[in-house]
């Protein structure tokens, strides 16, 4: 009985201590992993954050957004010009051209028959006064302008009496007044043509905006705006068209009155200094 406790006693002994050794390294392996997870997750932290930086660093940058520079008035201009019906514009540019040929031709006939008056009679003056008129004559030829010529039919007639003086610079200066207004009536004609043109490309255009309703079946702003758009766009030019020849026109007009005022002034001063011409005779 001693003999088979003490065996077993043996086996207790060793049994423990073999299961206290198993527990052991059983406990240092699971330290060891637990030790080898937590290298495992720094390193994979690091590397993550690793790539995160470098993608960081690879990413650009977003580029600035550039805002987009306005159009300028002449370019905006230009574009809706494209954009209108090309017979109604061709029209319309036609009629501001021929116009503005009219009102550029006029302001230079004006301006070179603009003379100083004041200056002009004064030298008749001087000259009938040394009771010279082949002088003043002379004068007259040399002087162009309308007023010139007026003086220069009355000294014509200065021996014929002041009444017939008085009727022939009458009758000449309604002519020379015409001449004056030639081609204005052309110019009020363009004026007129413009706009009528542009409401033309209205009308047309909106007929056309209908015949696309009629064969889409819709009337969606997007069916309409084609050809709404183009009737706006012309009659818009026809206007500015018609604003601009009617600025050259009063332009002209004011030239033709200033001028017809120094006429009639001129006269008045001419049968003057012929009544004493003749007075003194």
């Amino acid at each position: 009985m001693k003999k088979l406790f003490a065996i077993v006693a043996m086996l207790g002994l060793f049994t423990f201590g073999t299961t206290q050794s198993v527990l052991a390294q059983d406990a240092q392996a699971t330290a060891a992993g637990e030790q080898t997870e937590q290298v495992d997750s720094l390193a994979a932290d690091s590397t993550a954050t690793d790539s995160t930086a470098v993608a960081a660093e690879e990413t650009p940058a977003p580029a600035p957004v550039e805002e987009a520079e306005p159009e300028s008035f002449h370019k905006t201009l230009k574009t809706k010009y494209i954009e209108g019906d090309a017979g109604f514009m061709s029209l319309v540019a036609i009629a501001m051209i021929i116009g503005l040929a009219f009102c550029i031709e006029r302001i230079i006939y004006l301006s070179l028959a603009q003379v100083n008056t004041k200056k002009l009679m004064e030298s008749i003056a001087k000259a009938l006064e040394a009771k010279d008129v082949e002088k003043a004559k002379t004068i007259c030829r040399n002087t162009a302008g309308p007023v010139a010529s007026i003086c220069y039919q009355g000294l014509m007639r200065i021996d014929e009496g002041i009444d017939v003086v008085e009727k022939s610079v009458v009758s000449y200066g309604s002519v020379q007044a015409m001449n004056l207004e030639k081609g204005c009536s052309w110019i009020t004609l363009f004026i007129a043509m413009a706009p009528s043109l542009g409401f033309l490309g209205t009308v047309i255009g909106m007929v056309m905006a209908f015949d696309d309703i009629q064969r889409a079946g819709d009337i969606s702003p997007t069916v309409v705006a084609g050809g709404m758009k183009v009737a706006l766009i012309t009659t818009i030019y026809g206007i500015i068209v018609a604003l601009i020849l009617q600025v050259f026109y009063n332009y002209v007009l004011g030239k033709i009155e200033a001028i017809t005022a120094d006429m009639e002034d001129s006269s008045i001063v001419l049968l003057d200094l012929l009544t004493k011409y003749n007075a003194k005779k």
